[in-house]
């Protein structure tokens, strides 16, 4: 019959015959979190809103910036990020379904914080199902839209590529669009690659802010399988780390970009310590062109302690900005420095001074044939000596025709 092939098919005739509606979970997400919905015009969204105080720190630093963002503007090329209030910018960091990115990846919670009226307010977007990722993206429209910058950590990478594919899938338009975009992560690279293991955002904070993550916290490499678990079981419980985690990762973006501005402006007054983050500012400095506050930051990282390598890496650097400069007295002073302990540049570098400025080719002479004998008895990799052997042999062939006119 009829009826026989439609319930064949699965067809139902009757809400007799219906499964019934998977049972509300006791652990709903708004259980588990103190959170609102917020409605839009593609739904609704859940929303965790917390707020900070404008003197709040986060481990030892502020979250409040002091001082207008002159030089960072410069080190990111973007001279609008020097003129945009504070109120004006917008913390982001998403938590997602896949770690790698790609088209089929989404967030499925975004962690945006402005400073609203002298407080910090962080509200965190999360969708309880795949299906309510439009009205998520429409409440982050709405939040983001007094903002004209952006700041993240690996963001032009990741977060901010990702989201603009998710608002393009759903035909919204996309909210930060033409904003300035500054990325945290390239400039603690610069900073702190030399002296710390790692340039994560969680490293940083432990070891620059000087903060550790309380129990809550979760690895970031569980979070898309904690989602998917939630997805599946209705349990949001393993969620509240989740958004500890992404809260923190914010208010630590706060920081660091203030600690950042503090010691790029005034590195003398006590924030910086180590020597080595006094040569990556001198490096940083050197880099934008103010060679004489670069030369005075590598002076000051050379009188703390440092490794006898990084100590002559350091020397290097210096001497080559001071001739830079034109200073070249102070930089033979750190190049005859530099050759008594054995560093072959050193000799190469004298040998130029003297064959190119003082016209003195017997002196210059003497420099090469100097290092010449350095290569020939120096612990080099092989590579390493045949590139000097091969240099010195050049120089040594022309200033010896030069001695012999």
């Amino acid at each position: 019959s009829l009826a026989d092939k439609l319930k064949s098919l699965g067809v139902k005739k009757g809400a007799a015959d219906l499964a019934p509606p998977k049972p509300r979970s006791p652990y709903e997400i708004d259980a588990v979190v103190a959170g609102t919905f917020q409605s839009t015009p593609r739904g609704d969204v859940f929303i965790v809103e917390q707020t900070y105080t404008a003197d709040h720190l986060h481990g030892t630093a502020p979250i409040v910036c002091s001082l207008p963002l002159s030089l960072i503007s410069q080190w990111a090329n973007d001279p609008r990020l020097a003129d945009i209030p504070l109120s004006r910018f917008a913390f982001l960091d998403t938590e997602t379904s896949g770690l790698s990115g790609g088209t089929g990846t989404y967030a499925f919670m975004v962690g945006i914080a402005r400073f609203v009226d002298d407080q910090f307010v962080l509200r965190q977007f999360f969708m309880r199902d795949p299906a309510e990722e439009p009205a998520m993206l429409e409440a982050i429209a709405q939040f983001l839209a007094p903002a004209q910058a952006l700041v993240t950590f690996n963001g032009k990478a990741f977060d901010a590529p990702l989201l603009t594919t998710r608002y393009r899938l759903h035909q919204i338009p996309v909210p930060y669009e033409g904003y300035s975009h500054l990325d945290l992560l390239p400039l603690a690279r610069r900073l702190w690659r030399d002296r710390l293991e790692s340039r994560a955002l969680k490293y940083l904070e432990q070891h620059v802010l000087g903060l550790t993550r309380s129990s809550e916290e979760v690895p970031g490499y569980e979070i898309p399988w904690l989602y998917f678990d939630y997805l599946k079981s209705g349990d949001a419980r393993p969620l509240a780390g989740v958004f500890y985690h992404n809260a923190m990762d914010v208010v630590a973006m706060a920081a660091l970009l203030a600690h950042v501005n503090e010691v790029m402006q005034h590195p003398y007054e006590g924030r910086v310590e180590h020597g080595l983050d006094f040569i990556a500012l001198g490096k940083l400095f050197e880099h934008l062109g103010h060679w004489e506050e670069a030369a005075r930051l590598f002076e000051h990282g050379l009188e703390l302690d440092l490794t006898e390598s990084d100590f002559g890496v350091a020397v290097k650097r210096l001497s080559i900005l001071q001739k830079k400069r034109g200073d070249y007295s102070e930089a033979i002073r750190l190049w005859e420095a530099a050759a008594a302990n054995g560093h072959i540049y050193a000799h190469i570098e004298m040998a130029k001074y003297y064959e190119h400025k003082c016209r003195d080719v017997k002196t210059a002479l003497k420099w090469t044939r100097s290092a010449l004998e350095h290569v020939k008895h120096a612990d080099l990799p092989v590579y390493m000596q045949k590139h000097w052997l091969e240099e010195i042999a050049h120089r040594l062939a022309r200033l010896e025709r030069k001695d012999s006119i």
